[in-house]
């Protein structure tokens, strides 16, 4: 489908959707962000879901400002996938063991390595820029330096909520390794520390939604934000690439005897800020809950832990900022699919699944989700499909 255009304060809404099945809640926090002075376009994907600070499944372009609650806590999050010589043939009929050896190299939930991960222990790991990261810790935001161990240590590690660790195959039977993960505790601080500076500033405190308080540009308070949005950025890129590489070793190991090698990784942010140019102008564009999908760029779009996963190739649709959504979108919240949903749901949801289904992951089941399929099909104009993957083995925190 083409996007539907509502009507806004100051820019219209693109939407990706039709407006009627997105609920009242998750249409006022886009109309709230159509008020900003510094708006010059709203893009709404086929995910869209109401979401903390702001719309999740939405696309803002602003001319010299950036909402740092619109970039959301988990700066950078984002996907990583890599095509794998295995095949469907060469998996084992139980898959137990394997799930266990994830889960062994890869903390999950709130864990963290013993020790940071040295990344010069994998083979092709591409550590350009890797110390640099650390170099400039020293520079980030004085309010979260004592968390340096902790995000070291955390450096390679999954978390919670709809992270996860996938083995999957393809339609041809290609096995694929999947994660989705960001920057961990180090950028939710620093998000949390950003978003409370901005809700004290002057130019703010007339907003509709204090929530969309903003830093703009040449301003010190706009410098230091944008210093620590792309070192956390940067932070969830290597923490994805430090994860693959430990997957990488868990499958090597596990299939010693195919002497297993793996493609180019596919990577993408989904909660980030970047620098773009549309008709002229350098926006910074926030893309919360979407990925880039410029023309030819390769992309990932989950669904939830029982329905598969998307490769898709970007069109570069310029009237959605040259974006895609990041997932299939939740369409209950977790203490509403808590209240509807059992551990024998979650079981019967996932069935040929080796994951979790225990209580504790009933808030990700894919009833919580919407149909990722349907997602698909109103993006048709954003991205094609490239591959379509199904997972064999899923790991949550």
């Amino acid at each position: 489908m083409s996007y539907v255009e509502v009507p806004g304060a100051k820019v219209p809404i693109r939407m990706w959707t039709d407006p009627a099945s997105v609920e009242d809640v998750a249409l006022q926090q886009l109309r709230n962000v159509a008020t900003l002075p510094w708006i010059e376009g709203l893009a709404v994907m086929p995910d869209v879901h109401y979401g903390k600070g702001a719309t999740v499944g939405s696309v803002i372009a602003m001319r010299d400002a950036v909402c740092p609650a619109a970039v959301g806590v988990d700066i950078g999050c984002g996907m990583s996938a890599v095509r794998t010589s295995l095949t469907a043939n060469d998996l084992p009929g139980d898959l137990s063991r394997l799930r266990s050896k994830i889960e062994q190299a890869i903390p999950v939930g709130r864990g963290m390595h013993d020790s940071p991960v040295d990344p010069g222990r994998f083979h092709g790991f591409g550590t350009t820029g890797w110390d640099g990261l650390w170099d400039r810790f020293d520079g980030i935001a004085e309010a979260v330096k004592f968390r340096q161990e902790r995000a070291t240590k955390q450096m390679g590690t999954l978390g919670s909520g709809n992270h996860f660790i996938e083995v999957c195959t393809s339609e041809t039977g290609d096995v694929w390794l999947m994660l989705h993960s960001g920057s961990r505790n180090i950028g939710k601080e620093l998000a949390e520390h950003h978003i409370g500076v901005a809700q004290k500033l002057p130019h703010n405190q007339g907003l509709v939604d204090r929530d969309l308080a903003v830093f703009v540009a040449d301003t010190p308070q706009m410098a230091a934000y944008r210093n620590d949005l792309f070192w956390a950025q940067e932070y969830a890129r290597y923490n994805r690439a430090v994860m693959m590489s430990l997957l990488k070793d868990v499958v090597r190991k596990e299939f010693k005897k195919a002497k297993v090698t793996f493609e180019p990784e596919i990577s993408c942010h989904h909660n980030y800020v970047n620098i773009e140019r549309y008709d002229g102008m350098d926006l910074l564009v926030t893309r919360k809950g979407a990925i880039s999908a410029r023309t030819g760029e390769h992309g990932i779009i989950p669904g939830s832990m029982g329905t598969g996963s998307y490769i898709v190739k970007g069109l570069g649709n310029e009237k959605s900022f040259n974006s895609a959504s990041h997932g299939a979108g939740r369409r209950m919240s977790r203490n509403a699919a808590k209240r509807r949903f059992s551990a024998k749901d979650l079981e019967e949801q996932t069935r040929g699944v080796e994951c979790r289904k225990d209580s504790g992951v009933v808030d990700e089941i894919p009833g919580a989700y919407k149909p990722i399929e349907r997602v698909i099909e109103q993006q048709t104009d954003l991205v094609e499909v490239v591959e379509k993957l199904k997972q064999v083995v899923c790991v949550k925190g």
